[in-house]
Formats: C-alpha cells, structure tokens, sequence
C-alpha cells in the first residue's frame, strides 16, 4: 500500500506539472482560445502526455527517498508535506522553463506576448516559494492538518489559473493575407544593377576559412580575399523557414507571421475540423518535439501564404523589376512575380509526372513547361557526380541542391533577371551527421579510417555551392553585386545532446543549430569594401542593403538596417539612404 501511496501522491504533482507546460503552450501560442470546447483535444494530449511522464519521474524521486530514508516514510495518499514540496520543485521548474523560452521566442513574439509571459513566469515563481512555505509549515506545525490541505489547494489553483487570468482568452489570428500579383501598385524604377543572392543552409564561416586556408574552395577564398565579410545573428527557433522569411523581408517574425518551421495540429483530427486547432510553437527545453515523434500531434509545412507582409521577390516585381527566385522557403505555391519562382518543393518532384501534373511550384506556367521539356530531352536533374555517402544519410540533399543550380542555369539563360536568389540547403542535413567528421578534434572520437572516408562528404557539399560561387562571380558586372549569405551556422553537438542522442534518438547526429550559431553575409564586387572584420548583423539586413545597392528606398517599418559598411566610402557617400513609409498595403 505505501507504493500506491507513493504512485497516488506523484499523479498528483504530475499532473500540476503538466498544466504549467500547458500553460506555457498556451502563452508561446496567444492566438489560442479559450473556448472549452477548442482547446479541450489540445490540452487533454499535453497534460496526459506530460502528466504520465512526470509521474514516472516524481515516482522514481520517492521510492528513492524510501529506499534510502533513514526514518520510515510513508505518506498518505495525499500528503501536503510531500505534495507541497514536489510542488515546488515543479513551480519553480516551470517559472525556469518560461524563463528559457521567453530568452529563445523573444524576436518571434509579439511584444504583448512576452510580457504576459515575464508576468507568469514571475507567479509561478512567487507559487513555488509559496508550496516552500506550507510544507515547512506543515512540518513544524502538525496539527493543522485542514488549514495547512487547504492552503496547499488555494496555493495549487492559483497558480493555475493566475498564468492563465494574466494570458487572457486569446489574441485573434490575423487574417491571411492576399497572393501579391506581380503588378504590384508602386512607382516603376529603372535600375541597370544587378544582384545575385546565394543563401545557403547551416554554413559555417570557420570551416570555410580553414578550408581556404588550405588552398581549397578556392571561390569562396576570393570572396573572403576581395570582399566584405560579417557575421550575422540568426533567429530563435533556428529554422529555416523562420530565418529566411525574415531575411526575406527585412523583418521579424512578429511583423512577418512566420515563426517556426509550420504548425502543429492533433493527429486525429483532419486539418479543417471544427475541434482541430493548430498550435504554431511548441515549447523548447521540455522535449516538446516528442509529442510529434510519438504522432500526438502533425507538422504541417507553411505555404507562401504564410507571409503577413511582402518578401523581396513581391516588392521588386510590384517596382517592375524582374527577379527570379529558386529553392527559397515558403515559396510553394510559387507566388506571382516578374520573373520567374522556382519552389523548394520542386527539386523533390523535377523529372516526375507530379512536376508535369502539377505545375504549383513554378511560376509562370511557360517556365514549369520550359523545365519539363528539358528534363524530357535528358537533362535529369543530379546528372553530376554524387558526393561520397554512407548509409544513414543519402545523396538526395546534394541532388536537390544540384536540381536548384541546373534549373537556374535553364531558366537564366532564357529569362533576364535583374536580381537572382537561389538558395541551397544540402549543407544543414548533411552537417548535422557529417560535422564530426570534417571536424574530428571537436570530437574526440573519430578514427582515422573514419576521417579519411568520410571527412570529405561536408566539404563535397561546399564545392557544389563554391563552384556556383564561380559562375556567379564570372558573370558579374561592373556595376553589379554578388551577396553569399548562411542564414544560420552549424555547431558540434554538446556532450550531454550527444549521450541523450545515443540513448533516446539518433546516434549518429553530430551537429546542431538550436543554439542559434551565427550564420555570415560575403558580399563581392567593385563597389564593395575589402574588409573581413565588419561589425556583427543581422539575417533582417539582408533585404534592406540590397534595396540600398540598387538605389531603391528602405522601408521605414523593417526592421534590419542598410549596411553601408560594406560598400567603398566612395559609392556610400554618392548613394544616401531614402525612405519608404512601407512597401505593404
């Protein structure tokens, strides 16, 4: 029975412990409601799933305590003095975890948001020095048995639903807004310019430079030799998606509407259904993503729609400006533009009947047909020599990168463009098994026969991208600019991830970038600065600078800033920066 006794007592905390990570869903999600009869399928999956975890936990810390307790222990079934105490603990962990997640979601919420969530945080707080107090209380002054059962309940539903008092009911979604047609409703401006833009994935400035150093990626050692070099700050949560619509607009999530890599929506409810509420962030720190990898709950992919304010590629073609777009996030279905879109969705189709039955993911139409023809008459996509693999993870991040370079070199031979943007992604899922490997001494445990055959796979994926680097470089103008930009870096897993990873997950992972390491901005041409030690940035200055080379105002509401710093004093002092109020509607 004192085993019940424990299991019951545990249940009890548990099941306050996975309210708070209810609670915290509920504020990194404001648009949540509070409608029962919404909210009830979502709050059910996250309480029951935390609540049967942390029991297993908190009944492991008191079986411990029995097990080696020098007194008898033997609560009852429900004890103030064990519950109060355990409840602390978990109020005190849950304040921490808002803590940690107001510091990660800080440039993705609404500011509104996070002072909600810096005022709960503070009452789960003051709860936990609160359940401190009774259960002291509760040992010095035995007696009291009700008084002290009563107050531990008052303590309990407070801090339940003070958090949630403080959120309210739920902030409105805004509404989706309109494709963007490529007439666009702004001043044509001629410009004779040009830009080439290559975003890359997960790259990593100090990789390359070793490499160069060595005499290899020799494009990229031009940049780095003859162009302007920073560091830039990324986003948290370091998604792809997140930080290249925000590099795309000049702003941040909070004004953009794109704050994660999709949403979330319960498994048993078909996305549409009356009940089925989508959920955008999922906290961090608590292994949230578990609820996803156990199928509680579906990741559904953002589409272009998902931009709450214009990227680049619709203010440039609403200024009659022709651009093309190809492998950038959020672009499916490809939006219209003057120019031509190729989708991040397209490399996984290209050469296949659903490419040429559904032509969403290029835009115009002419171009997906263009395309389809050149694949038809043997221009497979992936025709060049495959990087060296191995097992766990296949060719097909360099196979799409390689389907990104072909069809831009289709395209750009027959349609113009005054700005390009490709973007090229094989480096990420590629760095997160193979960092380890190209770089060994931050590991400790690589053998030399594992240096040797795979150390090369990371850098194969480089060359691909520096040999585009190339051609970009060779096809510059004097009057043009070529910008390389890494979104995000790649870092060494830490050892504790590392350990966990090998227990619960995936062995072989090696890199990450939930950190948020710092991604890099290369920009080259004769109107560029030689200068590799520029002060720090941001992935938000990217669409601002570009609008500044090209004579074009800035929007007074983003929020990166046109460094000038990159340029030649010369060309800043003859090109002052102008102003738009906005390029939104």
């Amino acid at each position: 029975m004192r085993y019940l006794r424990l299991l019951s007592n545990s249940a009890a905390v548990a099941l306050l412990g996975a309210v708070y990570v209810l609670t915290l869903v509920l504020q990194l999600n404001p648009t949540l409601p509070l409608d029962p009869a919404r909210l009830t399928p979502v709050a059910l999956t996250v309480v029951l799933f935390y609540a049967a975890h942390l029991t297993v936990f908190f009944y492991a810390c008191l079986v411990l305590r029995v097990l080696f307790a020098r007194d008898v222990f033997s609560p009852a079934w429900i004890s103030v003095a064990v519950v109060s105490r355990l409840a602390a603990a978990a109020a005190a962990t849950g304040a921490l975890l808002m803590w940690l997640n107001l510091r990660t979601f800080e440039l993705v919420l609404p500011p509104p948001t996070v002072d909600l969530m810096f005022k709960g945080l503070l009452i789960l707080a003051a709860s936990a020095l609160l359940f401190a107090v009774v259960g002291v209380l509760r040992t010095h002054f035995a007696g009291l048995r009700r008084i002290w059962a009563l107050l531990l309940a008052i303590v309990a539903a407070g801090s339940i639903a003070a958090p949630v008092v403080v959120r309210g009911r739920g902030v409105p979604a805004a509404p989706e807004t309109r494709a963007v047609d490529a007439s666009g409703d702004l001043s044509a401006i001629e410009r004779s310019s040009r830009v080439t833009i290559i975003a890359i994935d997960a790259a990593s400035l100090e990789l390359i430079t070793n490499a160069t150093a060595d005499g290899r990626l020799p494009n990229f050692g031009r940049l780095l030799d003859a162009g302007a070099v920073m560091h830039l700050a990324t986003l948290h949560p370091t998604t792809a998606e997140a930080v290249w619509a925000a590099a795309a607009t000049g702003k941040l999530p909070q004004k953009n509407g794109v704050r994660s890599l999709g949403t979330y929506r319960l498994a048993r409810f078909p996305a549409g259904a009356d009940r089925d509420e989508p959920v955008q962030l999922l906290p961090e720190y608590c292994y949230a993503n578990a609820l996803v990898r156990f199928g509680l709950f579906v990741e559904e992919p953002h589409t272009s729609s998902a931009f709450r304010t214009r990227p680049f590629w619709s203010i440039l073609s609403a200024l009659n400006t022709p651009v093309a777009v190809a492998g950038w996030p959020l672009t499916q279905p490809a939006p219209a533009v003057r120019g031509y879109v190729v989708s991040d969705a397209y490399p996984r189709r290209a050469g296949t009947s659903a490419a040429i039955e559904d032509s969403s993911s290029v835009y115009p139409p002419d171009a997906a047909a263009e395309l389809a023809d050149a694949h038809a008459g043997g221009q497979e996509p992936g025709d060049t020599e495959a990087v060296p693999t191995r097992e766990p993870v296949n060719d097909r991040p360099g196979r799409i990168d390689r389907t990104i370079d072909q069809v831009v070199q289709i395209l750009g031979s027959t349609r113009p463009t005054q700005v390009t943007a490709v973007r090229y992604q094989s480096l990420d899922p590629i760095g997160h098994y193979y960092l380890r490997y190209a770089v060994p001494s931050a590991f400790g445990d690589v053998s030399d026969e594992e240096r040797r055959r795979l150390g090369p796979v990371l850098e194969a994926h480089y060359a691909l991208i520096d040999a585009a680097i190339g051609r970009a470089m060779a096809a510059l103008g004097p009057e043009d600019l070529l910008l390389v930009v890494s979104g995000y870096g790649m870092e060494p897993l830490g050892v504790g991830k590392r350990l966990l990873e090998r227990l619960v997950g995936d062995p072989d992972l090696s890199g990450t970038h939930e950190n948020g390491p710092d991604g890099f901005l290369m920009a080259y041409g004769a109107s560029v600065a030689r200068n590799r030690n520029l002060p720090r940035g941001s992935v938000v200055d990217l669409v601002p600078t570009m609008l500044y080379f090209m004579g074009l105002p800035i929007g007074r509401d983003m929020d990166g800033f046109a460094r000038t710093d990159v340029f030649q004093p010369a060309f800043s002092e003859a090109h002052p920066i102008t102003f738009i109020p906005t390029y939104d509607r």
